[in-house]
């Protein structure tokens, strides 16, 4: 079987997931999750440096109309949806706001945020975090278009399906984190799935070593996470 494919069925059948008994379990996964969604933010914002023009004087891009409407598409989306009473706010934003519904600490990321200090991330989530920022600041374009597919858009929809699951099996009353997890399942399994699939196909061509470096950030992508997944599941035996 496909090793990718292989990946993502051991993602969406982490042991993590069962650990999602109370509200204290979820306080203690959203704490390393967190910069799971803001380094997503990171490596969507390259790919549009790289795909569109964000300098100013402004450059006409090198790439069609339709990749730079595909790339902005997915950004608007992102970065400023709508919550579930219909104010614009970012993805990124509505997780924070999920976190504090359920008493969840957002200081280490705050923290984060200001000093860009990244021994501010716990240590479970840091290497994360390092890998796609690396790739988002240092890699090739089709490096970055296959670690944002294969590691988010395409894996996202299918386990945040399974943690939705879990969370109303055991009446875990997060609203606007069960709203953040439906609107991914629906967004990018509808939408920036597609969409990010069909960037990369235009980047890679029918070009074998392409396809080949693609195929391999792919890998990294979903070991990186099963990697997170790891150690969440780690730290909360701990704990």
């Amino acid at each position: 079987m496909d090793q990718i494919l292989i990946r993502q069925r051991e993602l969406t059948q982490h042991p993590v997931y069962q650990t999602f008994s109370g509200i204290q379990s979820i306080q203690h996964f959203m704490r390393y999750h967190v910069f799971a969604v803001w380094d997503f933010m990171s490596l969507l914002k390259s790919l549009q440096r790289h795909i569109t023009c964000v300098t100013v004087p402004w450059i006409p891009s090198t790439y069609p109309a339709e990749m730079v409407r595909l790339v902005n598409q997915i950004v608007l989306g992102e970065e400023s949806d709508l919550d579930q009473f219909g104010n614009p706010t970012s993805h990124f934003d509505l997780y924070l706001k999920a976190m504090e519904e359920i008493g969840a600490s957002t200081s280490e990321i705050r923290d984060f945020l200001r000093t860009m200090d990244l021994s501010k991330i716990p240590e479970g989530a840091r290497q994360f975090v390092s890998h796609n920022l690396k790739v988002a600041e240092h890699g090739h374009v089709v490096e970055v278009a296959a670690s944002f597919f294969y590691g988010r858009e395409k894996l996202i929809p299918e386990m945040f399906e399974v943690i939705v699951s879990t969370l109303r099996k055991e009446n875990i009353n997060a609203p606007t984190l069960l709203y953040y997890l439906d609107r991914h399942i629906e967004v990018d399994s509808g939408e920036h799935g597609p969409l990010a699939s069909k960037c990369l196909d235009y980047l890679v061509g029918n070009d074998e070593r392409l396809k080949s470096l693609a195929y391999k950030c792919g890998q990294d992508a979903l070991e990186i996470r099963q990697r997170l997944w790891d150690n969440v599941l780690s730290s909360n035996l701990i704990s």
